[in-house]
This record gives structure tokens, C-alpha cells and sequence, in this order.
């Protein structure tokens, strides 16, 4: 999930201008391509890719003296694992973070939504190429309801706008009071699901592709309607019980994280200052397209058991791999989407997962194609990049460089080729004593008032279009 909206012009201009808002771009018709396959010995067992711990916390240590107050992470290669953290998970008490922290893991929670539509389509209840509107009529009516398929929603190709904007209107206006008027909003999926279907279509559903936020919900509804059970409640009896997972649970209109878990710290690109606390929020906003809680080691053993092939039966798990391509502004393909998962390449070969970001809290999980070797990790500041003086595109910094590294390190071992960092020569010490963020509690005063957003704001509700490639 993504505080913006694709339709506000000065959010288009900047996405257009700069290669991080990748999910923004419209007008390029996805080139549908098979499931992607491991490339023969792209994974293995040689020494070259063993878990080599030491230096995994060195990539942990990088990220963390580049300006992330915390981060933690699990690594798995067929038995051996390295669970490692590094920095602080209070910067008002000097908590630090650990290993097993529960996190809000934001559009991670995309791929679970879709295995339970899967689920169902292999019961016989979900018809992926069937008029999302003949399952949910009342929210998706005429002549749209009868042209977007549920496979469209799956995979984002079906033109519908996303909602986030307008469920947090002053990013429109360039402030961010929004983020803490709405704190402890409780609020429904069809009142949000409203807002996106209220724009008008990006495109010709299934000619292009777009990310939205508004899919998910709807494919929440469409769950709903098929089971005759809360969706939320679905996907925990079918996919994450099914996985084995014992920290992964929905929050429901509890604003609070059940169990250990870091403060979690948003910026917005400096507009907010120092970042304000927000790991208290009401997560009704997102619902299936991004509330879940879980932790490192919880995606690693889901993202494991969906790809070793324990949770679907091979006929949906090959449609979920079945993929569009999503290109840059230069042409070239950035990601393949499938259906709640995308693929990536990296040094050793493409990966599979998700990404996921909320107010606070950032998520990366990713995993080789048979779910031998996988990462996934959780960071306590958002939005700590910059824009360029212009306003088009963001800064290179040296926390998106260390993470990329990390991530190579993780799935490649020492065959990964370290990324150079242009912006090293920029690099912040990690503060020995940070200045506490702001918080706002259920009865405590309101923050200051934020600064004015930049006259070009970057639009960021994708995946991946955050600057970390």
C-alpha cells in the first residue's frame, strides 16, 4: 500500500520523469509471458552461495548506518537459516530490534489474498476469467463489471482506479494531515472499493497495466461472497494455518501490534520531521490489499510452502506464475506480474515475492523459484529518501544501495556482485543518540501541523516503486 493517487497531475509528472515510480506507468500493453522456470544451476548448493552469517550482518549493519534506524531479517537455503537485525526499534528508549519482530508487511499481504482466490478457484467457486461483476454486482455494476475478469483484478490489468488518494484526501491537497486524522478511523471495503470505482478507468480493461489497490479489496469481496465467510477469516483458515504460521494474523480495527514489535517511523520524504511514530493505526484501510502482521521468518516459511507447491495444486500455482510484463519509462521490462506475485531477476537467476510498505513500515520477501533459497526483511522508516532540487526524481541513497546489496547477498551468497554505490560518498554515520520521533496517542496532543508537500510529488502505490531496484 501507497499514500497517493495515480490522478493528481503533479504525481503523474513526477512518476513520469523518474524510474522509481515504475507502477505508474500507463499506456504500455503488458506482453503476456509463460510461467518463468528456474534457469538450469541458477540455485545451488555449491559453496558460493552458503550462508555466509558474517558477512549477511555486515548487510544488515550497511543498511542500518545508511540511515535506517531498524532492521531485521531471515534468510533460508534448504535447512541452514541466519535470522539477523541491526539498529533500533525505539528511538525514544534505544530498544533495539531483534530478529523475530512482528511487522505490518503492507502488499506482501496481495499474495496471500490471491492463494485463497486460487483455493477457491480449484474448488470449482471462482471462475478467473469470468465477469468480476457476476460475483459482486452491487460493487462493480454495468457495463465495467461485465469487462474486468477476476484474473484482471489478480493481476492488475483491469483499469480500475486505486482508491488511497481519496481515502486520504490531503495528499491531493500536498499535506499529509490525513495520516493522522484518520489514525483510528474505522472504515469498510465497499466505501473504499467506492472511491476507486468512482474515477474513471485508466484503460481498457486487460490492455495495459496499473496498480490498484481496489483490486484486492474486490477480490476480498468476491471471496466473501463465494465462502459466505469474512475474507480476512478465510485467509486465515485457508492460507495461513495451511502454512504452518504461528506470528501472521490480521489486525482487524485494533490499531495495536499484538506482541514484541518495532516502532515504526514514517518520513514522507522529509515532509514529516523528525519521522512521527505510527506503529499504532487502524489497518481497516487496507484489508486484504495490505493489513497483515507477520514477521521475517513467517514469510520465508509461506513464500516456501506456496512455491514447494504444499498450499495450491501445480494447475494454480502455474496461473499464478503466469505473467505481464511491466516496463520502465525507457521500454525495458522492470518486473513480471503474475497473480499476487511478481518475479524479478538478480544475479543468480529470477526470484518470486512481494514487497509491501505502510505508514512506517517497509517489507521485502522474495524467494527462488522452487522455495529452496529465500529472504525476506522488515524496516522501521518509510519514505526516508529525497527529491532531486527539481522535484522529478529521488536522490540516490545509500540505504537503497546497502539493501539491494543485502538482498543479492541473501539469495546469491558470495556470487552476488557488490552494487556500486553512488552515493557513498554522502553517507550518514548512524546517530548515537536520534531525536525521538513524534507520536500521537489515543489522548495525547496532535503533532505539529506538517510542511507543504514539494510542488512535484513522486506517486508511489506500486510495488516496487520505491527507489530500492
Amino acid at each position: 500500500m501507497r499514500p497517493a493517487d495515480r490522478s493528481a497531475p503533479r504525481l503523474r509528472r513526477a512518476a513520469s520523469a523518474t524510474a522509481v515510480a515504475i507502477a505508474l506507468l500507463a499506456g504500455l500493453a503488458p506482453a503476456a509471458s509463460a510461467a518463468v522456470r528456474e534457469a538450469p544451476g541458477a540455485y545451488g548448493t555449491d559453496a558460493g552461495r552458503r550462508l555466509d552469517r558474517t558477512r549477511l550482518q555486515a548487510g544488515l549493519n550497511a543498511i542500518q548506518e545508511a540511515g535506517v534506524y531498524g532492521v531485521y531479517s531471515g534468510v533460508r537455503d534448504g535447512r541452514e537459516r541466519f535470522d539477523g537485525a541491526a539498529g533500533l526499534a525505539d528511538t525514544a528508549t534505544g530498544r533495539k530490534v531483534r530478529p523475530d519482530l512482528r511487522h505490518r508487511v503492507g502488499s506482501v499481504t496481495k499474495t496471500f489474498t490471491a492463494v485463497a482466490v486460487l483455493q477457491q478457484s480449484a474448488k470449482g467457486r471462482v471462475d478467473l476469467d469470468r465477469p468480476a461483476g457476476d460475483y459482486v454486482p452491487e460493487l462493480l455494476p454495468g457495463e465495467r463489471g461485465r469487462k474486468v475478469t477476476v484474473r484482471m483484478l489478480l493481476n492488475h490489468t483491469s483499469g480500475i482506479h486505486d482508491y488511497i488518494g481519496d481515502a486520504f484526501p490531503s495528499l491531493l491537497k500536498g499535506t499529509t494531515e490525513s495520516l493522522d486524522e484518520h489514525r483510528y478511523r474505522t472504515i469498510g471495503p465497499a466505501e473504499l472499493i467506492g472511491y476507486g470505482v468512482a474515477r474513471p478507468q485508466l484503460f481498457e480493461p486487460g490492455t495495459s497495466w496499473s496498480y490498484s489497490n481496489t483490486n484486492y479489496l474486490l477480490l476480498g469481496e468476491v471471496l466473501r461472497k463465494v465462502t459466505g465467510q469474512d475474507p480476512e477469516r478465510v485467509i486465515t483458515q485457508d492460507v495461513i494455518r495451511r502454512a504452518g504460521l504461528r506470528d501472521t494474523y490480521f489486525p482487524g480495527t485494533d490499531p495495536r501490534i499484538r506482541g514484541a514489535h518495532a516502532r515504526m517511523y514514517e518520513s514522507f520524504y522529509g515532509i514529516i520531521d523528525p519521522p512521527r511514530d505510527y506503529s499504532d493505526y487502524n489497518m481497516t484501510w487496507a484489508g486484504t490489499a495490505g493489513a497483515l502482521v507477520s514477521t521475517p521468518q513467517d514469510l520465508n516459511t509461506f513464500y516456501r510452502a506456496l512455491l514447494g507447491g504444499d498450499i495450491l495444486p501445480r494447475r494454480q500455482l502455474d496461473q499464478m506464475r503466469t505473467t505481464v510484463d511491466v516496463k520502465d519509462e525507457t521500454g525495458a521490462v522492470a518486473m513480471r506480474y503474475g497473480l499476487g506475485i511478481y518475479s524479478m531477476d538478480t544475479p543468480c537467476g529470477p526470484v518470486w515475492g512481494h514487497d509491501g510498505g505502510v505508514f512506517g513500515a517497509g517489507t521485502w520477501a522474495l524467494s527462488s523459484p522452487d522455495g529452496s533459497r529465500q529472504f525476506a526483511i522488515g524496516y522501521n522508516l518509510m519514505k526516508y529518501q529525497r527529491l532531486n532540487e527539481a522535484g522529478t526524481a529521488f536522490d540516490p541513497h545509500p540505504a537503497d544501495a546497502a539493501m539491494r546489496d543485502y538482498r543479492d547477498r541473501a539469495l546469491c551468497g558470495t556470487t552476488a556482485p557488490q552494487t556500486p554505490d553512488p552515493a557513498a560518498k554522502n553517507r550518514p554515520s548512524a546517530p548515537s543518540a536520534p531525536q525521538a520521533p513524534s507520536a500521537q496517542g489515543p489522548s495525547g496532543e496532535a503533532p505539529a501541523a506538517p510542511r507543504a508537500l514539494p510542488p512535484v510529488m513522486p506517486a508511489l502505490p506500486g510495488p516496487l516503486s520505491g527507489p530500492i531496484r
